[in-house]
């Protein structure tokens, strides 16, 4: 999904451990005539490979899909492995992937998928709806297996394989998300040696088996991930040779890199690095809605199902008048046109604007607006008066002090806070800014006030609201959960449950709204701008590459594997004569596939993200 969870593309912190159709003909076009032509002779790689290099900063939280959540992890998962459906890329709506048609019983209590059957797994071995079913039921009956994507399970009744080609879901209540379902399939014969899911990285054997159109060939921590193209892939094959994604800690020298040409691309760029790429020739800045949403993110109280209280959140926070107070001490405004320098939409509701029919803004007598005074008047009231040297006390004398957790790769992070504490030292509140290398850590174990948190939210809104509802909350202080900030509130997960089980797409966006309406009265969560997704790209070594949606859209962190499948090797990568078919008939049937696909649908991230994607 990916926080920058917190994004955490930013997609959260991330803990160790977490998605209708084509016509026929336009299917058949995909899977047949637009066959990617792989690079061919000279390159800058030995033996004149095509190399395509991608600069990342975000760290892994694990390369196994039952545990993966940010959004790094997960866009590799989206190249690794079959889901039973894809996201058009054109506009979101859901089309066939490993499941190449799919029906509902007159109940919607029984789904019925028929599976492709002519894939297989990297091994060699065919892919069959037993792989499907293991995978399901692995989730459903282990804990661990279900750490990162659990939500879209926790409704199945039973799942089975009657064939190869036939999977059947029996489902407990309605479930809308059901063409939707963001879970890697995973090959059992490969998974089923696992023993403990919450220890097992995936992270140790190479290649690693699966039936995306990348394999996963070699991985090293904090260094570089490295694929290479499935000549199998239903879908055709990518063009480049290899696809390799390279970190970079810090951004400038990422920038440093795609100028000398040490890397093909680069994302989550900065206002002032954006404008100067845009002058650089033979780079292409794309400068796009994003698909994520920058917030401030409360510690509520850090508490397990079982009931226990950990972490050392302040208690003031506690009180709904001192997190609106602080909200309403914010101008968002300023931090589009200063921090984001434009790049960025001011934020109201949970759900970026990019997805239309979920986006919700609130009423004029509902929204918390920059108004310091208001704010003031807040903390009066919730016993936090200014006293001797202009700071707050509460009634037992503690000055109101609080500490942000944040990002240390992402300098939009520490402008931020450089802004709040400012603001809200105007009104005699002290806070310490800390922007760590890892805030995984101190995010899971409760250890903080506030935190810049971040999404990128999927075409199916579910998961991104899931995250917020009391079943996300880890089962003991020990364990992690899929919680994105320990909330839990009783009428937002009743409207979750109603809203899951709503087919009728209109009823659905309406109490999906419901539901953002409560998080932002509730506080616990604060929506501050939803930023561009502002990337670069070499021009002489990407002569063209698919953004998702089509028209204005990003490239990485995208929900599938369409950018870096469809990339077309640019002059200067040394790309001569193609084999197979030409990149310029690929592109047409391709560009002829997407005419047919037409319009519709929605559009929601999964995934935190972030410089450390929750998400």
């Amino acid at each position: 999904m990916a926080r920058t969870v917190p994004s955490r593309d930013t997609p959260r912190p991330s803990r160790p451990g977490r998605r209708v159709a084509l016509g026929a003909a336009a299917l058949a076009l995909i899977a047949g005539a637009a066959l990617p032509a792989r690079g061919a002779t000279a390159g800058d790689a030995p033996g004149g490979r095509k190399v395509l290099t991608v600069a990342v900063s975000q760290s892994v939280d694990s390369l196994s899909p039952f545990l993966a959540q940010r959004v790094i992890s997960t866009s590799v998962h989206r190249l690794m492995y079959p889901y039973l459906t894809d996201y058009d890329p054109k506009d979101g709506h859901a089309i066939a992937g490993l499941a190449t048609a799919w029906r509902a019983s007159r109940s919607k209590l029984t789904w019925t998928y028929t599976l492709r059957g002519n894939s297989r797994w990297s091994d060699g071995q065919p892919v069959t709806a037993r792989d499907a079913a293991w995978t399901f039921n692995t989730m459903m009956g282990d804990k661990g297996a279900a750490t990162a994507n659990g939500s879209f399970v926790a409704n199945f009744k039973k799942v089975s394989a009657p064939d190869p080609a036939t999977l059947v879901v029996e489902l407990k209540r309605p479930q809308a998300t059901m063409t939707a379902l963001d879970v890697p399939i995973v090959p059992e014969h490969v998974w089923a040696k696992v023993g403990d899911f919450t220890k097992f990285n995936n992270d140790r054997r190479f290649p690693v088996v699966g039936d995306g159109p990348f394999v996963l060939t070699e991985y090293k921590v904090d260094q570089y991930i490295k694929l290479k193209p499935n000549n199998s892939f239903w879908r055709g094959a990518p063009k480049f040779d290899e696809l390799v994604f390279k970190y970079y800690k810090d951004n400038d020298a990422a920038v440093a890199a795609l100028r000398k040409g040490e890397v093909s691309f680069v994302s989550n760029l900065t206002p002032a690095q954006a404008s100067s790429l845009k002058s650089t020739p033979g780079i292409k800045v794309n400068d796009a809605p994003g698909r994520r949403f920058l917030a401030l993110a409360t510690n509520p109280g850090a508490r397990s199902r079982d009931g226990k209280r950990f972490g050392d959140g302040n208690p003031a926070l506690l009180d709904v008048r001192v997190r609106r107070a602080l909200f309403a001490a914010i101008d968002r405004k300023i931090l589009v046109d200063k921090v984001f320098q434009g790049h960025a939409v001011e934020g109201q509701g949970y759900i970026p604007p990019r997805f239309a029919d979920y986006f919700w803004t609130p009423a004029a007598a509902q929204r918390t607006s920059y108004d310091p005074a208001r704010a003031a008047a807040l903390l009066d009231a919730a016993g936090y008066r200014t006293g001797d040297g202009g700071r707050r006390r509460g009634r037992d004398g503690k000055p109101l002090s609080l500490r942000l957790l944040c990002h240390a790769v992402d300098p939009n992070d520490k402008a931020i806070g450089k802004y709040l504490q400012e603001w809200w030292g105007k009104l005699g509140i002290g806070l310490t800014v800390d922007c760590v290398d890892n805030v995984t850590d101190p995010w899971a174990a409760g250890e903080y006030d506030l935190a810049l948190d971040g999404y990128s939210v999927s075409p199916d809104p579910d998961y991104v609201l899931s995250i917020h509802t009391c079943a996300a909350l880890p089962a003991t202080p020990k364990v992690s959960g899929q919680t994105d900030d320990f909330v839990c509130d009783g009428r937002f997960d009743a409207l979750y449950a109603r809203q899951v089980a709503e087919y009728d797409t209109a009823k659905r966006a309406d109490l999906v709204k419901e539901m953002e309406s409560r998080l932002y009265d509730t506080g616990y969560i604060n929506v501050m701008a939803y930023p561009n997704a502002v990337e670069a790209y070499r021009t002489d070594r990407i002569a063209s590459i698919m953004t998702m949606p089509e028209a204005a859209g990003n490239i990485f962190g995208q929900d599938g594997y369409w950018s870096w499948w469809s990339a077309v090797p640019g002059p200067g990568s040394g790309a001569g004569p193609h084999r197979g078919a030409s990149a310029g008939l690929v592109l047409g049937v391709v560009a002829g596939v997407l005419v047919l696909a037409g319009a519709g649908s929605f559009l929601v991230l999964r995934r935190r993200a972030g410089a450390d994607d929750r998400e």
